[in-house]
C-alpha cells in the first residue's frame, strides 16, 4: 500500500515553500514522525515528517523544487517489506545490540524517557531555556523539569515518573524538534549517577553534530555564489547551524560586522547580525550585562519591524469621557458578578464598541493579501495582554456574537493563561481586530503598531479626571484618550476617524450598543 507525502499548512498567508533538504533516499527505511525532507519558506522553516512506517518510495519534488500547499513530496510502501537487502538488514540489527541506547531505541528497564510535550499546531522545534534538575536529582512525578521556550509560548516540562535524573540529553539552550528525548529518569531503588565523561557526552555530541558538514539551502547556496559571499562570512540560523537565504541577506546588509568574542558560530538560535557598536571603555565594559533575547522576543521584535516596514502606518487620536461606562459599571457590577461569576470590567465595553463600530467601517476589520482586499464579515478580536516574557495577544473569536458576560469569561480566561505561558498556538492565530490597554501601566497617550496582517489596532490609556468643557461649564470629568492605528494602504483617513468617533460614540453612551445604535 503506498502512502502520499503531501506539503502541510505552512501558516497564515504563506502559500509555497522550496524544498531544502531531503534527509531521506528512495529506498531508505523510515518510521513513522520520522522525518524526511525540509521546507523553507520566507518566514520559516518547516520539517516534513514521515505520516506512516515503511519504505520512501519515489521523491516526486527534488530539492530546490518550489511547491505549493498540498503539492505531492513522495510516497512510501507501507508495510514490513522494505527493499532494503537482508545483509543490510542483520549489521544494522547487529550496531543497534551493540550500540549504547539512543532516542529510538526502547528504554532500558527501570527508566523513563522524558520527551517533548505537544508544542501546538505549526510548531516544529523548541529551544531548552532552563533546567530546573540537574544529574542524580530526585523528583517527583508531574514535578517541573525543565522549560523549553518557541517564539510563541513558554512551555513546562513536568516529570513522566517518580525516580531520579540519570541524564540530560538536551542541555540548556540546546534545540529540539517536537519528537525529541530531554532526559532519562531511573526508576530503580539505587539510581548511579554517570560519570562526569558520560555526563559531558551530551555536550560533546552536540558539538560534533554541529562541527560534520551541514548542507545549507539551495536557495541560500545560491545567492551567496550570485553575492560572492564564502559559508565561513554567514552565520547560520537554520537546523545545527545550515545558512538559508535571509542570514545571506543579513550577511550580505552588514558585511563589516564582525563576530562578538565568544558569539556561537551558527546553530538554530543564533541571532541577526547586529549593527556595529560603538567603543566601550573597559570599566564600562564590566558592570554591562548581556542577556541572549528570548525566541518570544526575537518575534515580537521581527513582526513590530515588518509591521513599520510593511504597512502605511498612521494614527488618530480622540478622547472619550468615561462617565457613562463607570456609572454603568458602578450600578451593575455586583448584580453582573453575582449572575454571571465573573468581574464587569472596561473591556467588554470597548469589545463591543469596536465589534459595533467595525460593522459600520469594515475596511478596518480587512486585510491585504497580495492584490487582493479580504473582508472579514466577523471579528475575532485580539486582546494584547503583557507577561513576564512579552507581549502575547490572544483572540477571542466571534466576539461580535458573544454578550457582556461571555466576553469577560474569555478575556479573563486567556489574560490568565498568557501570564502561566499556557496559550496555545490556535489561541493567538486569527485575530482581525486588536485592542492594546497601556492604561492599566499608567500611560497617558501613545501610538500602538499593528499586529499583521490586521489594519487597525485600538489602544486605550490611563483614565484621568481632567477639566472639560460641556455646555458652556467647565466641568471635572474622567477622560481617556483613545489612539487608533491603521493601515492607510486599506484605510482611508474618514473611515479611520468615523470609526473612532463611533466608539466615542458608545462609550459615552452605552445604551446605544444595546440599541445597536
Amino acid at each position: 500500500m503506498s502512502t502520499e507525502v503531501r506539503v502541510p499548512t505552512l501558516g497564515e498567508s504563506v502559500t509555497e515553500a522550496t524544498v531544502a533538504t531531503w534527509f531521506k533516499k528512495p529506498g531508505d527505511t523510515v518510521a513513522v514522525d520520522e522525518m524526511l525532507c525540509e521546507l523553507e519558506t520566507d518566514k520559516v522553516t518547516v520539517e516534513v515528517p514521515s505520516p506512516v512506517a515503511g519504505t520512501l518510495g519515489e521523491i516526486v519534488a527534488a530539492e530546490g523544487a518550489t511547491v505549493g500547499v498540498d503539492a505531492l513530496l513522495a510516497t512510501i510502501t507501507e508495510g514490513a517489506s522494505a527493499p532494503a537487502p537482508a545483509a543490510k538488514t542483520a549489521a544494522k540489527q547487529e550496531e543497534t545490540a551493540e550500540a549504547a541506547p539512543t532516542a529510538k531505541t526502547a528504554p532500558p528497564p527501570g527508566t523513563v524517557d522524558v520527551m517533548v510535550p505537544t508544542l501546538g499546531e505549526s510548531v516544529t522545534e523548541a529551544t531548552v531555556s532552563t533546567w530546573f534538575k540537574s544529574v542524580g536529582d530526585t523528583v517527583e512525578q508531574d514535578e517541573m523539569l525543565c522549560e523549553l521556550e518557541t517564539d510563541k509560548v513558554s512551555v513546562e516540562v513536568p516529570s513522566p515518573a517518580a525516580g531520579t535524573v540519570a541524564e540530560i540529553l538536551a542541555p540548556e539552550g540546546t534545540t529540539v524538534d517536537a519528537t525529541a528525548k530531554l532526559a532519562i529518569l531511573s526508576t530503580g531503588a539505587a539510581p548511579k549517577a554517570p560519570a562526569a565523561a558520560e555526563a559531558a557526552a551530551p555536550a560533546a555530541q552536540t558539538v560534533s553534530a554541529r562541527g560534520k558538514d551541514i548542507e545549507n539551502a539551495p536557495s541560500a547556496n545560491k545567492l551567496m555564489a550570485e553575492k560572492g559571499l564564502s559559508p565561513e562570512q554567514v552565520t547560520g540560523t537554520g537546523k545545527d547551524g545550515r545558512i538559508m537565504k535571509e542570514d545571506v541577506l543579513k550577511a550580505q546588509a552588514a558585511p563589516a560586522a564582525t563576530p562578538a568574542a565568544g558569539k556561537p558560530q551558527g546553530g538554530a538560535a543564533a541571532a541577526p547580525a547586529p549593527a556595529p557598536r560603538a567603543p566601550v571603555a573597559a570599566e564600562d565594559a564590566a558592570r554591562e550585562e548581556r542577556v541572549k533575547m528570548t525566541r518570544l522576543r526575537q518575534t515580537i521584535a521581527r513582526r513590530l519591524k515588518d509591521a513599520q516596514n510593511t504597512a502605511a502606518m498612521l494614527t488618530t487620536y480622540n478622547e472619550v469621557d468615561m462617565t457613562g461606562v463607570m456609572e454603568l459599571r458602578r450600578e451593575y457590577k455586583d448584580l453582573f458578578e453575582k449572575k454571571h461569576g465573573t468581574k464587569l470590567g472596561f473591556m467588554s465595553f470597548f469589545t463591543k464598541a469596536c465589534c459595533h463600530a467595525l460593522q459600520e467601517v469594515p475596511e478596518v476589520n480587512a486585510e491585504i493579501d497580495g492584490t487582493d482586499i479580504v473582508y472579514k464579515n466577523f471579528v475575532h478580536m485580539g486582546v494584547a495582554v503583557g507577561t513576564p516574557s512579552g507581549l502575547v495577544v490572544p483572540v477571542v473569536r466571534d466576539a461580535d456574537q458573544m454578550s457582556f458576560a461571555e466576553i469577560e469569561k474569555k478575556i479573563s480566561e486567556l489574560g490568565l493563561r498568557a501570564r502561566d505561558g499556557k496559550l496555545s498556538m490556535t489561541e493567538m492565530q486569527g485575530g482581525t481586530f486588536t485592542i492594546s490597554n497601556g492604561g492599566v501601566y499608567g500611560s497617558l497617550m501613545s501610538s500602538p503598531i499593528l499586529n499583521p496582517p490586521q489594519s487597525g489596532i485600538l489602544g486605550m490609556h490611563k483614565i484621568q479626571e481632567r477639566p472639560v468643557a460641556i455646555n458652556g461649564q467647565v466641568v471635572i470629568r474622567p477622560m481617556m484618550y483613545l489612539a487608533l492605528s491603521y493601515d492607510h494602504r486599506v484605510v482611508d483617513g474618514k473611515g479611520a476617524v468615523t470609526f473612532l468617533v463611533r466608539v466615542k460614540e458608545a462609550l459615552e453612551d452605552p445604551r446605544r450598543l444595546l440599541m445597536d445604535l
